[in-house]
């Protein structure tokens, strides 16, 4: 069994029997009260944040995790089908695990997953992904004086704000965390 000493920001603890991830963690010692560690959890099941305190020396069950690059395949209901490219084996990840980054996800793509033994219990795409834009409204010559966006379509059905200039046909790089426009592709 592992103390608060032995963790750290981005360890995966058992915290009253979910599996939660360490966003935040400090040691604290005000004025002539004991030490203690103000901890800030995100529980990786409902995505909810806690805050709580432990005691210096508190045992805790830090959780052993391990991540694999997969590959993925393609939809199935829920799940996104994905493959370990070394041992061919195929996973059934659950699209929420991904976010909104899931609607960036083209057939083929890399993703990185973590496991609790055989279950899945996060995933992310790639950070950036470049697609090209299947549909927006052309932009009108000379008016880029002002910061102005607009909706755009890209291939794998997703709307994107985008600046005027960008044109239909057009290959864009969009971060997926923000879902926000970066720049042009040539």
């Amino acid at each position: 069994m592992a103390t608060t000493q032995d963790i750290s920001v981005g360890t995966v603890l058992r915290f009253n029997g979910d599996l939660c991830i360490l966003v935040e963690y400090q040691h604290r010692t005000p004025g002539n009260l004991r030490a203690f560690y103000q901890a800030k959890m995100k529980n990786l099941i409902t995505g909810k944040s806690v805050e709580y305190r432990f005691r210096s020396g508190e045992s805790v069950e830090i959780v052993r995790i391990e991540y694999r690059q997969l590959q993925y395949i393609y939809p199935e209901g829920d799940n996104l089908v994905c493959m370990d490219n070394d041992s061919f084996e195929q996973f059934y990840v659950p699209t929420v695990l991904f976010g909104d980054g899931f609607k960036f996800l083209q057939e083929g793509m890399e993703v990185k997953v973590a496991f609790e033994g055989d279950n899945p219990i996060v995933a992310e795409g790639p950070i950036f992904v470049e697609l090209e834009i299947t549909y927006t409204e052309p932009g009108i010559r000379g008016d880029t004086a002002t910061n102005t966006l607009k909706p755009a379509t890209v291939e794998t059905g997703a709307i994107v704000s985008v600046p005027l200039f960008v044109n239909q046909g057009e290959k864009i790089k969009i971060d997926t965390r923000t879902s926000a426009y970066v720049e042009r592709v040539k």
